[in-house]
């Protein structure tokens, strides 16, 4: 169980950034039964996979006799994980993704370390280094599994490439060219659906990967450069796509942008694979390929914008700790995880003879040679609202104004982490 200092430290974490919900109930504790069964429960950020996640469910169950597995993906479940963490009602296991929310429950002292569970010896490396790269200062230890990955840059209309003889881009004047080539075709390049600002972080974040250090922000943290140094170029590109975009790209939202690109109005779409479910639901028979983004003319440093979509956490006041593992150890066995990358088009993050979707086929040589950088805004606080501003800054253009509101939000959001992180910096001096 969480000592005291632990949870007056997980509290300080996270409240402060945690609206308390009313009528948020208990959910089942590992705790043993009368008749000797152990009840395991995981609490899932992916909503979207709750259908999958029941079949995964009653399958562990109909397969053990001592441990009942529980698994619930409840709508804004990181607003309801933490209102839970907030009254002391943690569940077993946390699902969430590899993003500022691991940062800061890591600094809370609220999840196990599981360097010693076995079942992380078949994580790929890129992965758990991205892990790592979320703490604020290094910490000593491993505290979650990564399990599924997402993949983000291009999505494109295989059928339509065909048709017209267009060619992969390789490189930045190669991608531009290739969007003039379908304009000029009569055909609508991209499509957006920017009026939900989160949509803004694909491109951003996949031009950011190559353009800019994969540790910005940490840098940032250690005062030894600054957004407007390292994004000018990112914004800039990001920019110049606008032109390529749906008229209008901010009268759209997520779901149109899906739609449209499923019905053949666009011929590509800048998003990420975890985009496919919702494009298959409005047209099942799309031939779909992808590629990564190109955001220089240096071959040499195209890389996939690819981070830890989903991992699992067991939470430190877990009490059967091995029941948690054995139910680790069953969603890492290679035939539950590919009952899920069927679902789901994901990518799995531990070795294996996956099958991946075919509509990631021009992103498969990245995955398989672990050629990936983690999305920039996972390091991002959610009280900034990168996103927003992002929006905000594709709408008037003004990049100087832009880069500088970046940074000194940086600095209003993150002042007690950078103060952490220059003392730690200094006492390793």
């Amino acid at each position: 169980m969480l000592t005291r200092r632990q949870a007056i430290k997980a509290l300080a974490a996270i409240a402060a950034v945690t609206p308390v919900l009313a009528g948020c109930s208990s959910g089942t504790k590992a705790s043993t039964s009368s008749d000797g069964v152990t009840n395991i429960e995981i609490v899932s950020y992916k909503q979207e996979a709750t259908k999958v996640f029941a079949q995964l469910e009653e399958s562990f169950n109909a397969q053990q006799s001592d441990i009942h597995l529980t698994v619930s993906s409840p709508k804004e479940a990181m607003t309801v994980l933490k209102t839970r963490f907030v009254r002391g009602d943690y569940p077993d296991i946390i699902g969430f993704g590899g993003d500022v929310n691991y940062s800061d429950f890591v600094e809370a002292g609220i999840l196990t370390d599981v360097s010693g569970y076995r079942g992380l010896s078949k994580v790929k490396k890129p992965y758990l280094d991205i892990l790592e790269t979320l703490e604020y200062v290094p910490t000593e230890g491993t505290f979650g599994v990564p399990w599924m990955a997402n993949a983000a840059g291009v999505l494109y209309n295989r059928s339509m490439f065909q048709q017209y003889g267009w060619a992969i881009p390789g490189t930045w004047d190669e991608f531009i060219a290739l969007l003039d080539k379908v304009k000029a075709a009569g055909v609508q390049p991209l499509y957006a659906g920017f009026k939900d600002t989160w949509t803004t972080l694909a491109p951003w974040n996949a031009l950011a990967v190559e353009l800019a250090p994969s540790d910005t922000c940490k840098l940032v943290n250690e005062g030894k450069t600054t957004f407007a140094a390292e994004y000018r170029e990112v914004a800039e590109k990001l920019y110049q796509l606008i032109g390529y975009m749906e008229e209008n790209p901010f009268a759209y939202g997520y779901n149109d942008a899906c739609t449209a690109f499923a019905k053949g109005q666009s011929a590509m779409f800048a998003i990420g694979s975890y985009a496919l479910p919702q494009i298959l639901t409005v047209n099942p028979d799309m031939d779909i390929d992808s590629f990564v983004m190109p955001g220089s003319n240096d071959t040499s440093k195209l890389v996939l914008n690819s981070g830890v979509d989903l991992q699992f956490a067991v939470m430190q006041s877990c009490p059967n700790k091995d029941a948690a593992y054995k139910v680790l150890d069953f969603l890492l066995e290679q035939g539950n995880m590919q009952t899920y990358l069927d679902a789901q088009s994901s990518v799995p993050c531990v070795e294996g003879s996956f099958e991946i979707s075919s509509m990631l086929d021009g992103m498969r040589s990245y995955i398989d040679a672990g050629k990936v950088a983690d999305f920039q805004d996972h390091h991002y606080p959610s009280q900034m609202s990168v996103d927003a501003q992002i929006q905000t800054f594709l709408l008037d253009g003004d990049v100087d104004k832009f880069l500088a509101k970046f940074d000194s939000d940086w600095v209003r959001y993150n002042r007690d982490i950078i103060r952490k992180v220059q003392a730690y910096e200094n006492s390793q001096k």
